[in-house]
């Protein structure tokens, strides 16, 4: 872990979450390089998860991911020109334009979830199993907790 300049100072636990989120994103450039997968980020990634279901609209795509629609649009139009998504018309309103992922999408999906897994790996080694095992239900308790607040 990073030493801080202040040795008093401690780090909120969200802090910390995002801290460790960030601390993978060198090793998946890297696997996004060895796959040929360029003109995409860690951050850009997430983008393209809520489409491994199917196509959606720009505005179902910022609620999912709980972005402005104008976030969407700017991620989507540079995922676009690297081929990682494509815009098709709406079957059932041609006004309308839906998001999909292309083969080159779906390919940036299996390599982040192989990184992924192999980051839990590196983590289970570090914590162990019960530890591994105790974050991942601490943190879908928070998630859970977050969404039923969101509900209120």
């Amino acid at each position: 872990m990073r030493r801080f300049v202040d040795a008093k100072w401690k780090p909120t636990v969200p802090a910390l979450v995002n801290l460790v989120a960030a601390s993978g994103a060198p090793h998946l450039r890297a696997a996004f390089a060895a796959a040929g997968l360029d003109g995409i980020r860690p951050a850009q990634v997430v983008a393209l998860v809520p489409l491994a279901a199917g196509g959606l609209h720009a505005s179902d795509l910022a609620d999912r991911l709980k972005v402005s629609r104008q976030a969407v649009a700017q991620g989507i139009a540079s995922l676009e020109r690297h081929g990682y998504v494509t815009r098709v018309t709406d079957p059932v309103d041609a006004r309308a334009r839906i998001i999909e992922l292309t083969p080159r999408g779906r390919q940036a999906l299996r390599v982040m979830r192989s990184n992924a897994l192999d980051l839990e790996k590196r983590w289970d080694e570090v914590l162990g199993s019960q530890r591994l095992r105790e974050l991942r239900e601490s943190l879908q308790m928070l998630l859970s907790g977050e969404a039923d607040a969101a509900g209120d």
